[in-house]
């Protein structure tokens, strides 16, 4: 084009324009969006738009009310609003309410820092409940930046009186169902948290460890020895078993050996040693006794009821039967300690039910009975300074086989990062394997849960199946200033529960409502049983203890899905990362069978961390954070959200600046092809301009297929949680069905016919439905973007497109030949672009509108393409394209650049350029389009 035809403006061209600008500028822009959403009370009319509709709920997992947010909580964040706001424009009531878990160790933590530890309890928990709510504060600034719509004026928080409350009530709930019992059993104890731990706050690390054989005597029941081996034995036999823990060794109340296992009696340079038959040899081997020689062996079940000398203390100890006996490690005899140990408490009240865990270690990790008359040397020593002790002992003693350093997982807690200890301490439990009225386990109910559950991805059934298969009672007793207590009462002197129990939770309960959990902690118990059970209440006492926080955010279901009235119980779906199927997805199904019998969930949705981009995991020592906040001040929110959803969350989630820019590419792509849609709509008005579908041209119609196929499949992709895929498909089409095959023949009629030519007309009002669907497709992921654009094309000032359904697009009315024809053009044009390229290549032409081609087709292509008849060149985007049918040779393209002039205004070679002596400089359509009837299109 001259300068002196763009100067002249009778010439002009349909260029585009829009108030869309190119750059997003999101990080200084989405703030102010953010306040418009605020102002217009967007959540409240969502609610109102979605009023009566069917109920989706997502229930927020409760993050921790402790620090700043880091990427994984942006992660989960974002992927629930993405699914929120879809169900939502699906037609769906899906009210989010965002929670907070407030209770706990880390905020007491925190608070003794600030202020020590002398504080009286009751200042104590008023400045964890102050601390709690500043970060509760801070964590929902950085939420709501994230683009998350929800009721953010009236989250739950966990330490609402009336939610602390309910937890009591759900405690309650599993009492009566008979699930909760107490007792003295072996829990994770941290000597630093100075309490019970449960499962999800346990972390494994390698720790290096004593490995040691340890040989017990068998005592003077020589007879029996001899019958269960069918021999006569001379001289001393040892029962020798493995540990990692000498220190527990004083605790040892019994050996075990599997029934049904074999067990060889071995004559070596140490004596005579029991061993399980499968690992003899490898024991043999470690202890070098190369001419061991077994004499006889026997099953486990024979050696049941041998006695044993202790190896230090002035005891016997039985050898009993255990299936948790296993050949994968140690010498197939296993040491039994009930204190130290699920399986060996398990074992032990199995064989004996009477016989109590010797419990001969504080809770400050240090020896402390009067028991160890044998080892006064230990009393008062740690765990790691008693091992030495022992180990000395059992040298001089002969008892110790063999000694050893081993490299192993162990138990730490997660908060401390030490190593824990398994502590036989008085707790209550929710028993796995109690009963309630109608004689069913809440280990059965919640299997049938699990059975009953769908979950995204796949793979978290088997996890979960596995987890609850496998798990011991849940200890839900914490011995903290700084959670919901157990408002129950015991008897003085039997501990058992008061027969009124139920009745007296639920007063304890109504209190609580009025003034949070102090309500139960400066309760006078004296006085509240004179008055709500009189008889006999000065037997009893107040528990003491407080809830584990799992046991808080587990419970929501019904302290806050049953009670909130836009909520419904049981939810759609929880959605968190991986590691909650041992902490919230688990602590929420329990809590539910144990009070429903059912699930609180119908499905369960499972992410994986994130990692760096070189697959490690984040850590402020590695220096590899990503922060979110820093992500949101370069980028946006929207790339961030994109990020997220372009991610596959079933595995690990990888980000580094090289991925951020990535994604901050397809984001350019996606912004610049809606800028194109818009800038050739800025001067089309639907209402008066918009032409029915049978009016279109027939690439226009296809476009519509195109539209309505990647509407479908989006929405698949929405249904199934496989944002990825969705964010694939729609880049797809971004950059292929549209920018290279769509718009890129339309700029032309665009540019060039008429201004309100039927023609361009027929093109914007294809434009226009589908900058309708993908605005609608975008919004749950780019939503600041998604709501640009609504604003960019004059809707409804006062609404916003999440207010709106998916777009109802208008039925394309072809043919499945018509369709077939497209692509096969689309498949042809593909190999005229390549030809073309060849030949610019070798500089035989420029621009592909400087070249002529032609082409000689047979069969569908050649009948596909005549269809075009004169449109073919618009189609091929060159100046001339001619048709030549062939019979069995498939396709042959010639290319050569035209002899013809250039239109100064369209840019095509043609012979009429020129023809017109009052428009010398352009060609004849153009003439025609600006000053006569306008060119006929019907194709393209």
């Amino acid at each position: 084009m001259t300068e002196d035809s763009k100067q002249d403006s009778k010439y002009k061209l349909n260029l585009p324009e829009t108030s869309f600008p190119m750059r997003g500028d999101l990080a200084k822009r989405e703030p102010a969006w953010l306040k418009e959403w605020q102002d217009k009370k967007l959540y409240e009319r969502i609610r109102k738009a979605r009023a009566g509709k069917p109920k989706f709920i997502l229930h927020d997992g409760p993050p921790y009310a402790n620090g700043d947010i880091h990427i994984g909580h942006a992660v989960n964040k974002i992927l629930k609003d993405i699914i929120v706001k879809s169900k939502t424009m699906s037609g769906f009531d899906a009210p989010y309410v965002p929670g907070w878990d407030c209770h706990g160790l880390p905020i007491e933590l925190v608070v003794e820092k600030n202020h020590g530890k002398e504080i009286a309890p009751a200042k104590f928990r008023e400045l964890c409940r102050d601390y709690a709510k500043e970060q509760v504060e801070r964590q929902k600034k950085d939420f709501v930046r994230l683009g998350v719509l929800g009721d953010w004026d009236n989250p739950y928080l966990t330490m609402d009186f009336k939610t602390e409350a309910d937890i009591m009530r759900a405690l309650g709930d599993i009492y009566k169902n008979g699930y909760l019992y107490q007792g003295s059993k072996p829990v994770h104890w941290c000597v630093d948290c100075g309490s019970a731990l449960a499962e999800a706050e346990v972390e494994y690390e390698d720790v290096n460890s004593p490995a040691i054989d340890v040989g017990f005597k068998v005592s003077g029941n020589q007879p029996d020895l001899n019958k269960a081996f069918g021999i006569e034995i001379l001289g001393d036999v040892f029962a020798v078993i493995w540990t990692t823990t000498p220190w527990t060794l004083p605790a040892n109340q019994a050996v075990s050996v599997h029934p049904e296992l074999d067990y060889d009696l071995i004559q070596t340079s140490k004596g005579l040693l029991i061993l399980g038959h499968d690992l003899a040899q490898a024991t043999l081997t470690r202890y070098g006794e190369e001419d061991a020689k077994t004499l006889a062996s026997c099953k486990g079940a024979a050696l049941n009821g041998i006695q044993l000398n202790h190896p230090f203390d002035k005891r016997q100890v039985p050898v009993i039967c255990g299936e948790h006996v296993t050949t994968e490690a140690g010498t197939g005899l296993v040491h039994t300690a009930a204190a130290h140990g699920n399986d060996d408490w398990l074992v032990m009240r199995a064989n004996f039910p009477q016989e109590k865990p010797r419990v001969l270690i504080g809770a400050d990790g240090k020896f402390f009975t009067s028991d160890l008359v044998e080892l006064e040397a230990i009393r008062g020593l740690s765990r790691q300074d008693a091992n030495k002790v022992i180990l000395g002992l059992m040298q001089e003693s002969g008892a110790l086989v063999a000694s050893a350093r081993l490299n192993h997982s162990f138990p730490h807690c997660w908060r401390h990062k030490t190593p824990l200890m398994q502590l036989a301490t008085h707790q209550w439990f929710i028993g796995m394997n109690e009963t309630d009225a109608s004689g069913k386990s809440l280990r059965e109910y919640a299997n049938k849960a699990v059975d009953e559950t769908e979950f995204f991805p796949s793979w978290g059934r088997a996890r979960l199946e596995a987890m609850i298969k496998n798990r011991p009672d849940w200890c839900v007793s914490r011995q903290r200033n700084w959670g919901v207590p157990m408002p129950l009462f015991v008897h003085k002197e039997t501990g058992e529960p008061h027969p009124k129990t139920a009745e007296l939770l639920e007063q304890a309960a109504l209190l609580t409502e009025q003034t949070g959990v102090e309500a139960w902690f400066s309760l006078d118990a004296a006085a509240f049983l004179a008055k709500h059970a009189p008889e006999n209440a000065d037997q009893y006492k107040k528990v003491t203890d407080t809830l584990d926080v799992w046991f808080d955010s587990g419970s929501t279901h019904a302290a806050v899905l049953k009670r909130r009235p836009e909520l419904k119980h049981p939810a759609a779906l929880y959605l968190e990362g991986s590691d909650q199927h041992r902490g919230w997805f688990q602590s929420s199904l329990l809590t539910g069978c144990a009070i429903d019998g059912r699930a609180p969930y119908e499905a369960l949705l499972t992410h994986g961390f994130v990692v760096d981009g070189a697959g490690h995991k984040m850590s402020k020592s590695k220096g590899n954070v990503v922060a979110p906040q820093k992500v949101m001040d370069t980028y946006g929110a929207d790339i961030l959200r994109l990020w997220v959803a372009s991610t596959d969350y079933s595995g690990e989630l990888t980000i580094s600046d090289e991925i951020l820019k990535r994604v901050a590419e397809s984001y350019r792509r996606i912004r610049n092809t809606l800028r194109f849609l818009m800038a050739n709509l800025a001067d089309f008005d639907a209402s008066k301009d918009l032409l029915p579908v049978d009016q279109w041209l027939e690439i226009d119609r296809y476009a519509l297929v195109l539209t309505a196929k990647l509407q479908t499949e989006v929405l698949a992709d929405f249904d199934r949680y496989e944002f990825h895929l969705a964010v694939q498909k729609f880049v797809g089409f971004c950059s292929e069905d549209l920018g290279s095959f769509y718009l890129d023949i339309l700029k032309d009629r665009l540019y060039t016919t008429g201004e309100k030519s039927h023609a361009r007309r027929a093109a914007q009002s294809a434009l226009y439905h589908i900058t309708q669907t993908m605005m609608r497709l975008m919004a749950p992921i780019l939503s600041f973007t998604a709501n640009e654009i609504w604003q960019t094309l004059g809707l409804d000032k006062d609404a916003t497109v999440f207010e709106e359904l998916w777009y109802d697009l208008p039925a394309h009315g072809l043919s499945d030949a018509q369709i077939d024809d497209w692509k096969n053009i689309i498949e042809v044009r593909a190999l005229a672009n390549k030809a073309i390229e060849e030949k610019r290549g070798a500089g035989e032409v420029g621009s592909s509108l400087q070249a002529e081609i032609s082409i000689a087709a047979d069969g569908a292509a050649y009948d596909s393409l005549a269809r075009m008849e004169d449109a073919l060149h618009f189609v091929l985007i060159t100046s001339q394209a001619n048709l030549e049918k062939q019979s069995g040779s498939g396709l042959t393209f010639k290319v050569a650049a035209s002899k013809h002039a250039k239109c100064d205004r369209c840019w095509h070679y043609r012979e009429d350029v020129g023809a017109s002596a009052e428009h010398p400089t352009i060609c004849g359509r153009c003439v025609s389009n600006l000053f006569g009837q306008g060119e006929k299109r019907t194709h393209a």
